[in-house]
């Protein structure tokens, strides 16, 4: 299978606030050459939160780089809901060996990028968001708590914005014995882009604030550089990561770095 030569970068920031951070991430590529981009944000105390996402992203980057290729959307939905479960369990036992790593976890958003299609799985409030021909759409729907009073109609998207308790997740990476991620396929073209992100960023950048600066024609390390500047001149109280994915019009080469 011919393998796109796509643009991408992974950027973190601490935040303004914070002592220590949180967030994990990366841009992995398989023996073949197919992209895997991570974002996960952790919680917990004790830095517990630092270790559930490192352990998430870095047990993930070791079964991807394993991997030959993935050929069909089934295949890739398979890889993620497999390897997202077997994660899962890794954090929540290790986080009984500990008292100190009691309650860890970390959201998780993931994409696997291959020629024609994208396959994104995700716990949690990190999100992905797809730039192509229909404009910037989110394709992830956060499991928290401010979403499900939003999707039962009793606050708005305003309101959810300022709730005093928007950060409450309700599905978390290794905090349950159980638990699956929610995943999708969707197509691919050239001139599209993939945001993925942590909500140090979605707090602080309006979605048409995020699609405004995703739509430059500047490289992904600009914009993504531009977007958490702008989280942090709001405040910056919370660690700030991104992944973003181009598909070039040409394929001329990308960045492959972690």
């Amino acid at each position: 299978m011919r393998v796109v030569n796509l643009e991408a970068k992974f950027l973190t920031d601490r935040g303004l606030i914070r002592t220590h951070n949180e967030d994990a991430g990366g841009i992995f590529y398989n023996k073949s050459g197919q992209l895997l981009a991570v974002i996960a944000d952790g919680m917990g105390g004790h830095k517990a939160g630092d270790i559930a996402s490192q352990l998430a992203v870095s047990l993930m980057q070791e079964k991807w780089l394993k991997e030959k290729e993935t050929t069909s959307p089934e295949q890739t939905e398979k890889w993620l809901t497999d390897t997202i479960a077997a994660l899962n369990v890794t954090i929540y036992e290790r986080s009984l060996e500990h008292e100190n790593f009691n309650s860890m976890g970390t959201t998780i958003v993931s994409a696997i990028v291959t020629d024609d299609y994208v396959t994104v799985a995700h716990i949690g409030d990190s999100r992905c968001y797809i730039y192509n021909e229909n404009g910037f759409t989110q394709v992830t729907e956060d499991h928290s708590l401010v979403n499900e009073l939003m999707r039962s109609g009793q606050i708005s998207k305003a309101d959810a914005k300022n709730h005093p308790r928007k950060n409450i997740v309700l599905k978390a990476l290794g905090t349950e014995k159980e638990e699956l991620a929610d995943v999708q396929t969707m197509s691919w073209e050239k001139n599209n882009k993939l945001l993925l992100c942590s909500d140090g960023l979605t707090d602080k950048v309006m979605d048409d604030e995020l699609a405004k600066l995703i739509a430059q024609d500047e490289q992904v390390d600009t914009i993504g550089q531009q977007m958490i500047d702008l989280a942090n001149d709001r405040g910056g109280e919370d660690n700030i990561s991104l992944v973003i994915v181009n598909y070039p019009f040409s394929d001329e080469g990308g960045d492959h770095a972690c």
